[in-house]
């Protein structure tokens, strides 16, 4: 594995800790790196499923609420320290969705939304780069969303949140690259994932209209993607082409975006 802006790192000796690491993206990502030969651990909330996926890789493990600042410091450092090894790479995996209309969703949904998607995010990475500046080496890769690119009917509360992500690893990427330290975002769309399933309960009929009838990816395509922008130093990493088109061409499409969105949404409200 090489690190853009970095010396090379033997993926045999990388120490790749993964938040959201039981299931999804974050586990299909784990499993990747781990048949490559990496050094894994995993930080997730539900120990069984947890257990059980640590068990299949062979990996580290520890339960954290990644909305806790304290809890996830510190099962990151136990992790460093039975590994024997920092973190390398860094992948917040772990997420929330809720969708809804924005007039009836409870004030907490949005609180949440922000203190697992971003915060969750913040506090795993403010864990691990202090460690990775000073050996002037690492990469971190955090999971927007598709919803981080482009405002959607019913994510109200679940895409600030993925925008704000987005316009952290804008940030850090800033910082962190001069030190060495590849920052990479990932913009998947829906995913089929345990995670989509239980968002599914929730959603609009508008939303579900917007979506149309676009089949979601696979974890494995976007982890295969998360690995190749790791190897490529990429920051901004998409799995797919329709949200390759957004991140480049969002602004110019918006517009016409819009219009078609709107009318999805009045066609749902006719019937």
């Amino acid at each position: 594995m090489r690190l853009r802006n970095s010396r090379s790192l033997d993926v045999r000796s990388v120490h790749v800790i993964v938040t959201g690491g039981s299931s999804g993206i974050g586990l299909a990502t784990a499993r990747l790196l781990a048949d490559r030969g990496a050094v894994v651990s995993l930080i997730a909330r539900g120990p069984e499923r947890l257990a059980e996926a640590a068990k299949d890789l062979s990996a580290a493990a520890r339960v954290a609420d990644v909305s806790d600042q304290a809890a996830l410091t510190r099962a990151i450092g136990e992790l460093e320290e039975e590994q024997g090894r920092p973190c390398d790479v860094l992948v917040t995996s772990a997420g929330l969705a809720r969708p809804g209309h924005f007039l009836e969703l409870p004030d907490d949904v949005f609180r949440q939304m922000m203190e697992v998607d971003y915060f969750g995010t913040l506090y795993a990475i403010r864990a691990v780069a202090p460690g990775m500046v000073e050996r002037g080496h690492g990469s971190v890769v955090a999971v927007s969303s598709a919803a981080g690119l482009i405002g959607i009917f019913g994510y109200s509360a679940y895409g600030p949140a993925k925008f704000a992500v987005r316009g952290l690893m804008e940030s850090v990427r800033a910082e962190l690259t001069p030190h060495g330290v590849h920052v990479g975002v990932v913009f998947p769309p829906d995913v089929d994932t345990p995670q989509l399933a239980e968002e599914n309960q929730w959603k609009p009929a508008e939303t579900r209209a917007v979506g149309g009838t676009i089949k979601p990816l696979t974890a494995e395509k976007v982890a295969s993607a998360i690995v190749d922008g790791i190897d490529r130093g990429r920051f901004v990493i998409c799995p797919d082409a329709g949200t390759r088109a957004l991140a480049r061409f969002g602004s110019i499409l918006l517009p016409f975006l819009n219009r078609e969105f709107d009318r999805k949404v009045r066609a749902v409200r006719r019937q």
